[in-house]
Formats: C-alpha cells, structure tokens, sequence
C-alpha cells in the first residue's frame, strides 16, 4: 500500500468508528448547553453518539481533559470573536460599534448559549469562575482599547467599554429573545447610545449586508 492509503486507513481507525475529537467535544458542547455541566458525562456521551465508552479515551485522558477542552474552545471562539471585531478596520467609531455589534448577532462568530452555560458552570466552579472573570476582563480591554483608538480618553474609554459588554452580557443572562428586525431596528440607537454618533446610512447598509439582512423585506 501507498503511505497515502495506510494515512487514510489510519484517519478511519481514529476518527470513523470511534468518532473524532470534534463530535465528542461538540456532543459534550451541546450537553453543556442544554443540561450543564453535571449532565457532560462520557457514558451519557457515548450513547448519545452511538459509539463504545472507550472510544472516548482515543480523543481525552478523562472528563477533565475534557472540560479543559470545552473551555478552551468557549474562550477561543467567543473571547476571541470579540478581540478580533475591536481591532477590525473601521474608519469612524460608529463603524468600529457595528463591527461589534455584528459579534452579538451573529451565532457562527459567538454562541450566547454557550456563554450563558460557561457562566452558570462558573457558579459551581471557583476555578470556571475564575477563567470567566479572566474572559471578561479581556473583552472589555479589547472593547476600551477600541474606543481609546479613536481620541476617547481613558476614564471615558473604560465607561463606554463597559457599557457595551455589560449589555451585551445582560442580553445573554436575561436571554432575551428578539426578532432580526427588531434587533436591527434598534442597532443605530444602540451604536448612538454607545459611543455618542449614529451610524451613517452607508455603515449601516455595510453592517446590513454582513448579517445577510434587507431592511426593505
């Protein structure tokens, strides 16, 4: 056989029968979010997949490995979604607030599910609340070093910064449930509200087609 046929054999005896280090983490994700965390258990896994219990040990050492995986991959994704859209080109402050803004309301870049079951984790778990604590204060640098980007002074930075996460962080705890529209309605007020200058009309349709939305339907 070629090396390239004893590589595939080799990604089929890993990742076929005994799953993937992705489906066990996205199955443990999902228990996560539905259930919490007690429910993330590799039995309860397994059945779930329809795969062997030792299949498991292929991918993680044990339950924790696994769990420090959930939050690696909660911290990667979220946190870093929002690290990435404050320092995103933006021409004017009101541009660098959509980019954000774009954060909130788009699932592929940031879970709000997987923040909420993150934060109700961390009420059983110093050491999750900890990691918490750490991703909030990193988000809200990211937010405050964006707002300083364009002239804010500092005091002035740190307040916005916070006003913007802690409302976002309270649409997650309080999970409120909105319609596009409504949400989109209400995005100008909000930038308005956050950094003291609205939106442009073509920053709006620029934020607008990035979210795939047509204001006119």
């Amino acid at each position: 056989m070629t090396d390239q046929t004893d590589q595939t054999l080799s990604d089929e005896k890993t990742t076929g029968w005994r799953g993937s280090r992705e489906v066990w983490l996205a199955a443990a994700r999902q228990a996560l979010i539905q259930s919490g965390v007690d429910a993330v258990k590799i039995q309860p896994l397994a059945t779930g997949l329809a795969l062997s219990r030792t299949s498991f040990y292929w991918f993680f050492k044990d339950r924790k490995a696994l769990l420090e995986a959930l939050l690696e991959d909660w911290d990667a994704k979220n946190t870093g979604a929002f690290v990435d859209a404050c320092a995103a080109y933006a021409e004017t402050i009101s541009e660098a607030i959509l980019n954000l803004i774009v954060v909130f309301q788009d699932e592929a870049l940031f879970e709000p599910q997987l923040d909420f079951a993150i934060r109700g984790w961390a009420h059983q778990s110093d050491g999750v609340a900890a990691r918490v604590h750490a991703a909030d204060e990193v988000r809200i640098d990211a937010i405050r070093a964006m707002f300083a980007r364009f002239g804010f002074a500092e005091d002035e930075a740190d307040v916005r910064a916070r006003t913007v996460y802690l409302t976002q962080i309270g649409y997650i705890s309080m999970q409120v449930r909105e319609s596009v529209g409504v949400r989109m309605a209400r995005a100008p007020g909000y930038v308005k509200t956050f950094c003291g200058q609205a939106p442009t009309d073509s920053e709006l349709a620029r934020f607008h087609a990035r979210l795939k939305f047509d204001p006119a339907l």
